[in-house]
């Protein structure tokens, strides 16, 4: 756990409280923590901001195989622009990360600047004593569809990933996510297309017609193999084919767009508007993938929903957190109305990491679909023991190794 004590720079008046005639400022973030918890293929670091009268904001980020460079980031930048400010102030937070600090946003300034703005948020909440979602447009929505993912952990065999598949709906969810390319990278052997193939016909056996299934691509292939596994997958009606080819290439992507019926959906990997502007407006997207978590926080998502809608898009933000980045992306779904649909891995992928907090979201059997939080702020606190229980592992996602779809990890070099 590393920490940061109050600083000057960039600091203003402090945290609304409410008073007999009206509203005053008394409090100011004065502290803040960052603790990391680790898992087998994943790092989750969280981010508590501490006021003056003992109210504590929290913020998660999973952050792609750069922890520590992550950790580093935000104790550089809490010292500049939080400490001694206003949770309030988001936009003016926002500013100094993405303007004031001169050099172009990326995925690391923008995870961090979304732990400092989901945090504030956090307390923003607590101190007027209202759930997130009301500050956010208030609620749109009573029910917010979830899709698993993490759950087809085991060999690539179609009877076993069935199998699995059957669990996942019996577990409540109308739709899943799946990778069944192993290790491929650019094309795809005839071998693994019969193989795919089998795959795809033994979960769509399984889970019935009904049941939504979404196909990660993970940015894997050329375009024309892209057009050719999206010919393959056609039959058994995928909900979207993400990310067919590599994440940076409008072009590309084009080429895939013009040649399937399925929608495509895409935008994890674009950390700002300038990022997935041409995706949006190219119609080259048909579903709004930018991560929370990675996009600046709440102002930065809640600004592509907006220009998503506009375009007639829907917004199905990629959720690799724990519980945490799991409920903050909750509230968000409440109060925006083309939202479709939010991933959730903590059923099957590390479920123990529910322990971390007191409350964690959870997945009706029902229905599929998480419900209303109606605890100020977030409503979840750290469960500092249960994270102490889970040090650190260096765990980070080896896509392109046989076997990753396992999610076993991978040993720190300095542990070896």
């Amino acid at each position: 756990m590393s920490r940061r004590s109050a600083g000057r720079e960039g600091g203003s008046s402090g945290l609304l409280i409410a008073s007999e005639g009206g509203y005053r400022c008394r409090v100011k973030i004065l502290e803040t923590r960052t603790t990391i918890v680790g898992t087998p293929w994943r790092e989750l670091l969280f981010l508590e901001l501490v006021t003056e009268e003992g109210l504590v904001g929290v913020s998660e980020v999973r952050m792609v195989n750069k922890t520590e460079t992550l950790d580093a980031c935000i104790n550089e930048l809490a010292p500049r622009y939080v400490l001694g400010s206003d949770p309030f102030d988001v936009e003016r937070l926002a500013w100094n990360v993405q303007r004031g600090e001169y050099g172009r946003p990326g995925e690391v300034t923008q995870s961090a600047l979304a732990a400092f703005d989901v945090a504030c948020w956090d307390l923003m909440g607590q101190s007027l004593g209202v759930p997130l979602w009301k500050l956010l447009g208030g609620k749109f929505r009573d029910r917010v569809p979830a899709y698993a993912n993490g759950w087809y952990q085991a060999e690539r065999e179609p009877a076993t990933i069935a199998r699995l598949a059957k669990q996942v709906v019996a577990r409540g969810y109308r739709a899943l996510k799946l990778d069944p390319f192993g290790a491929a990278s650019a094309e795809l052997s005839s071998a693994d297309r019969r193989r795919v193939d089998a795959i795809m016909r033994a979960v769509r056996d399984a889970v019935g017609p009904d049941v939504q299934m979404l196909i990660e691509m993970h940015g894997r292939f050329t375009p024309a193999t892209a057009v050719r596994v999206a010919a393959l997958l056609e039959p058994y009606d995928p909900e979207w084919i993400e990310e067919p080819v590599p994440p940076e290439n409008a072009a590309a992507l084009a080429r895939v767009r013009n040649s399937t019926r399925i929608p495509i959906a895409t935008g994890e990997r674009a950390h700002t508007v300038g990022e997935i502007r041409e995706f949006i407006e190219s119609g080259l997207a048909d579903v709004v993938q930018v991560d929370l978590t990675h996009f600046g926080g709440f102002l930065g998502i809640k600004r592509v929903a907006g220009w998503a809608e506009a375009h007639y898009l829907l917004m199905a933000p990629h959720n690799v957190c724990g519980p945490v980045g799991t409920m903050a992306n909750v509230h968000f779904a409440i109060a925006t109305p083309n939202y479709k649909t939010l991933e959730h891995f903590n059923d099957f992928a590390d479920p123990w990491v529910r322990e971390l907090v007191d409350l964690a979201p959870e997945v009706s059997v029902e229905d599929g679909c998480f419900g209303v939080p109606d605890r100020p702020g977030l409503g979840v606190r750290l469960n500092h023991e249960a994270c102490r229980a889970h040090p650190r592992t260096g765990g980070r996602l080896k896509l392109f190794e046989a076997g990753w779809e396992r999610r076993a990890g991978q040993t720190r070099k300095s542990e070896v």
